[in-house]
């Protein structure tokens, strides 16, 4: 599992926006987002260049965990 630092994930609405944005480019994709620690953790066929990209598209500051 991939884990990402993402900035600017507050509400419900915010998991689901990721969630939907990295099942979009992998249907297969398992995520866990932690809103409090401000983790999202993405098993996934993606590479951590294309998570990145999924989640910057949607507005979000996200860099690899590490």
């Amino acid at each position: 599992m991939q884990v990402f630092n993402v900035q600017g994930m507050s509400c419900g609405h915010c998991v689901r926006t990721i969630t939907q944005a990295l099942q979009a480019k992998d249907p297969a994709a398992s995520v866990r987002i932690d809103l409090a620690a401000k983790e999202v953790g993405v098993e996934s066929s993606l590479s951590a260049e294309q998570v990145i990209s999924a989640i910057s598209e949607e507005g979000y500051a996200v860099k690899l965990a590490g």
